[in-house]
């Protein structure tokens, strides 16, 4: 092998200037002389042709043209793990002899060197790489774990690292440097295009106090996740994002320790997929950003019911999918433990115009939802919600079979698919009464007016007023009016209102830039002014 060619150069990562790469082929390039290597770059903008070089097919590339050949010296193979932590915290030797002169003092014309300053220097390395918990060498180039013990001699108190970014090329290299790590708990290896075992190896207890592990762009498949996961007996997230993950498989006996799973940009073949991943009995976060899926659904439950897939699932992430019908929403309301949902950029969305509408239709189809798109979900405007969504879809229910009598409420199959909450919403707050339903405009009319009695509740002296303003008039708006129509000094207005429907509770009006119909205020309400 050449000079500065590693003898196991083959499929190994390097740099070139700012580049990333894999060493395809290591050897002549006919009519040149000596060694050439043969790369394929991250990124393939970067290449010239697919691996052949006239006529000639040396290597292959995934892309046509992502594939070059360079000469060794062009070609930066990395440095072992201690080299870049102390390079990155300024810990190294060279460090010291740039500064090699502090260890003399002048006297008049006499220099004076204090001797054994090489060794205290070493010694307060030493203590300073051991006193390092939190350890990040990210792009810093590290190829291999470097001598056997080195690290756990040198920093023993490691247990967080981030090697995001390097130029680890296989599974093995991650294994050697953390077998030194005593007490590992995160690690971030992340953006290395490496090699994974392709069976099952014995398992070792390298990787027995590792909790967070983020594999992101590795290239990992989820068949080789699970053969890696005997390893980690007590992992609790583990991020997986942009790995090309397509099928899924049951983990049986591994990752049961799993309360966070992160596929996000993985394109999934279908929501089926899931199934595979739902007896997890300790997964509390799932994120599905960009999965590519289109529907949700849990077979083993019916309408109304719980199902048993993902029973400890609090918080679900399905944002920026394909999921088109609200069916899919409905099968949500199924999981027993969700109380956290994610779900923007999803065509199902598109179907309302009105966002705040949107807001209260997820809100009434999801019986237990604390948070939506990372806003909470408030108690009393939960009921409220809940209310309005009765009065939505009441004429669809009574033209369904619905009655307001029990013994002749026979909604259709078709209406309790699409509405699976609809019946367990009446049974709680009642049936939508006729004269609620007639003539009933759509919520999402703009300026439909309400008409709304005002009350001082503090300032008795003061006569209720009744006015009609549009329901898509903001909290801000509402309080200028009340200014100047209740001639109050410039003092700050505290708003709430009290419903007909929910006697005794009172809703504070406490965001400025949301509408009346945010809170479902109806006609009739008495809202309450206090300053």
């Amino acid at each position: 092998m050449s000079a500065g060619v590693p003898p196991d150069a083959l499929g190994r990562r390097l740099l070139c200037g700012t580049e990333y790469a894999t060493v395809r082929y290591v050897g002549s390039v006919p009519p040149t002389a000596g060694i050439w290597l043969g790369v394929e770059w991250d990124d393939p903008q970067r290449g010239k042709h697919d691996g052949t070089y006239d006529g000639t097919q040396y290597f292959k590339c995934r892309h046509p043209r992502g594939g070059s050949f360079i000469r060794p010296n062009k070609a930066n193979f990395g440095v072992d793990f201690l080299t870049a932590v102390k390079d990155r915290y300024g810990l190294n030797d060279k460090q010291d002899v740039q500064h090699g002169t502090e260890n003399t003092l002048v006297f008049g014309k006499k220099t004076v060197e204090f001797v054994g300053m090489d060794s205290i220097a070493e010694q307060q390395r030493q203590v300073q790489l051991n006193q390092l918990v939190d350890i990040s060498v990210r792009e810093c180039a590290v190829s291999h774990a470097g001598q056997k013990e080195e690290i756990s001699r040198t920093c023993a108190n490691i247990r967080h690292i981030n090697l995001s970014k390097n130029l680890i090329s296989s599974w093995e290299t991650v294994t050697a440097i953390a077998s030194q790590v005593q007490n590992l708990e995160t690690l971030n290896i992340s953006e290395n295009k490496m090699k994974f075992p392709s069976t099952s190896a014995s398992v070792s207890s390298v990787f027995s106090k590792l909790r967070i592990l983020a594999l992101n762009q590795t290239e990992i498949t989820w068949a080789e996740v699970l053969l890696c996961a005997p390893g980690w007996p007590a992992l609790e997230e583990l991020y997986l994002t942009s790995n090309n993950i397509t099928v899924l498989e049951r983990p049986d006996n591994v990752l049961q320790t799993l309360k966070l799973l992160d596929l996000s940009d993985n394109q999934l073949l279908d929501g089926n997929q899931l199934h595979l991943i739902a007896q997890l009995p300790r997964l509390e976060q799932l994120i599905l950003r960009n999965t590519g899926i289109s529907s949700i659904h849990f077979p083993d439950a019916g309408f109304g019911c719980k199902t048993k897939m993902f029973p400890s699932l609090k918080r679900l992430a399905i944002n920026d999918n394909k999921i088109s019908q609200w069916s899919s929403i409905n099968e949500l309301d199924k999981l027993p433990s969700l109380r956290s949902l994610q779900c923007h950029n999803n065509p199902f969305m598109d179907t309302e115009k009105n966002p705040e509408t949107l807001r209260q239709l997820i809100i009434a189809k999801i019986s237990q939802l604390e948070v939506l798109n990372k806003s909470e979900v408030h108690d009393i405007s939960t009921n409220c919600t809940k209310l309005d969504y009765r009065k939505i879809f009441g004429n669809d229910w009574l033209a369904a079979g619905g009655h307001w009598n029990p013994e002749k409420n026979k909604p259709s199959e078709e209406f309790l698919a699409a509405h699976p909450r609809y019946t367990a919403l009446c049974l709680k707050y009642g049936a939508p009464e006729e004269g609620e339903l007639k003539g009933r405009q759509p919520l999402t009319l703009k300026n439909q007016l309400l008409t709304l009695t005002i009350k001082c509740p503090e300032k008795p002296e003061r006569k209720p007023v009744e006015k009609k303003l549009p329901e898509s008039m903001t909290i801000q708006r509402v309080k200028g009016l009340l200014y100047r129509l209740l001639k109050i000094p410039g003092s700050e207005l505290k708003l709430s209102y009290e419903s007909s429907k929910l006697e005794g509770k009172e809703v504070e009006l406490d965001n400025d830039l949301k509408p009346l119909q945010f809170y479902s205020i109806e006609n009739g309400d008495c809202v309450l002014v206090r300053w």
